[in-house]
């Protein structure tokens, strides 16, 4: 027979699993089998837009941008996202990404010039998935945050874009943006 101190340890222990697992991450392959199919050499290709928000660590909208994306792919299979964006306060900011072929037929190397630890970009299904670390501007001097870029293609001509921002493990922000092929 159990005694009552170790039942509510036993309770307490799967509260805590449930809790831990409900806090969990989706995964990529969670997304294998949704459409439509997002090939990243399709998508960004061309000339795209974005409109989108930065949210504080409550979810208060702090600034909205819109942003100009040249994409375009050379005969090794590199690309790059030539990114242009515009902020509501009249900030400017570019940024350049280089995705390299990786070793795995599924992803890319992705870095850019104030991207301090390149990420991964990795897709399945309609999903990309890519974890990085970002330098940005705060006060004097730049912090470096890490973000945790989920996109989804919801049409043909259309991605969402989720981004949670981090420091020493805790989330900062966000960044929510659409992406139009024109």
């Amino acid at each position: 027979m159990i005694s009552k101190a170790n039942r509510r340890s036993i309770l307490l222990l799967i509260a805590t699993f449930a809790l831990l697992g409900g806090c969990s991450s989706p995964a990529l392959t969670d997304y294998a089998e949704r459409g439509p199919k997002l090939v990243p050499e399709q998508f960004f290709n061309g000339e795209l837009s974005a409109r989108g928000v930065v949210k504080d660590i409550s979810g208060k909208v702090i600034r909205t941008f819109d942003a100009d994306i040249t994409a375009s792919w050379d005969s090794a299979g590199v690309g790059t996202l030539d990114e242009v964006f515009r902020f509501d306060d009249g900030e400017v900011q570019t940024r350049v990404w280089t995705l390299t072929p990786s070793e795995s037929a599924d992803s890319y190397h992705a870095g850019a010039g104030d991207v301090v630890e390149p990420g991964t970009m990795r897709w399945s299904g309609n999903a990309i998935h890519m974890n990085y670390v970002l330098q940005v501007a705060y006060g004097d001097g730049t912090l470096d945050v890490r973000m945790d870029d989920w996109m989804y293609l919801v049409t043909p001509d259309t991605l969402i874009n989720q981004t949670t921002m981090s420091k020493w493990g805790v989330d900062v922000g966000e960044i929510v943006l659409v992406i139009q092929k024109n």
